[in-house]
């Protein structure tokens, strides 16, 4: 790849890049080069003696807070994508899918807009998995609705499972679904007489919520979690 490129990768501009390049603060295998268009390997290029980390992708888990919304900008309120440093901002980074205001968890983004793609098709059916507190004791009649699938006012959602971990006066159940339409585990759970209280989503495909993110917190997505979403998309890469 071009030089200029690939300090572009790493969170600069092509104008930062070319001034960089030009003020001889670039070296290439231990050489300062001066032209941006230089054939270079990634690995070969220092910034002022420090290697560059320059991904062609980029892809994050991030544990999402309530109160901030799943989009890439808004005039009023935090991003997901403001959460995160400028220089993932700046590789026009988006999140896959999306979750409500007020839901928590796991939030995919990449620079990838091809497995984005794929993650949210329904002709893949990426399964994601919720843990929900809901009002009221959820049972036996509440499992067997989810699995034969609901009719909401506008559609009839897809079986799912409903995993109850406790019940009593608020229950706690883990429910697993492919869909992902608008407010629709909340919705699921309002059918069946059980008003949410919390939502957090824990698990999109293979990619599980990672225990030590605090909320706001992110971290890459590691190469085996990588390759096992492309798998599951049908895109290059497999189980490592």
């Amino acid at each position: 790849m071009r030089l200029d490129k690939a300090l572009s990768l790493a969170g600069h501009t092509r104008s930062e890049a070319r001034r960089l390049i030009a003020q001889g603060r670039v070296q290439v295998s231990g050489a300062v080069v001066r032209d941006a268009g230089r054939n270079v390997s990634s690995g070969d290029v220092m910034l002022d003696g420090a290697p560059i980390d320059a991904q062609e992708e980029i892809y994050l888990m991030l544990h999402k807070p309530a109160g901030v919304v799943t989009a890439t900008e808004d005039k009023r309120l935090l991003t997901v994508v403001s959460l995160l440093p400028e220089i993932y901002q700046r590789r026009k980074i988006g999140p896959v899918g999306r979750l409500d205001r007020d839901v928590t968890g796991l939030v995919l983004l990449t620079t990838d807009g091809q497995l984005a793609h794929r993650l949210i098709s329904p002709r893949w059916k990426a399964e994601k998995c919720y843990r929900a507190r809901c009002e009221g004791a959820l049972d036996a009649n509440d499992v067997a609705a989810f699995a034969g699938g609901l009719m909401l006012s506008d559609f009839t959602a897809a079986p799912a499972r409903l995993e109850i971990l406790e019940s009593g006066e608020t229950s706690l159940a883990d429910v697993i679904l492919t869909e992902g339409k608008f407010h629709q585990v909340k919705r699921m759970f309002a059918a069946v007489g059980h008003p949410l209280i919390t939502l957090q989503r824990l698990r999109i495909g293979c990619v599980t919520l990672d225990e030590a993110l605090a909320p706001g917190e992110y971290r890459l997505l590691t190469e085996a979690e990588i390759a096992g979403l492309k798998k599951m998309s049908d895109l290059d890469g497999g189980c490592i």
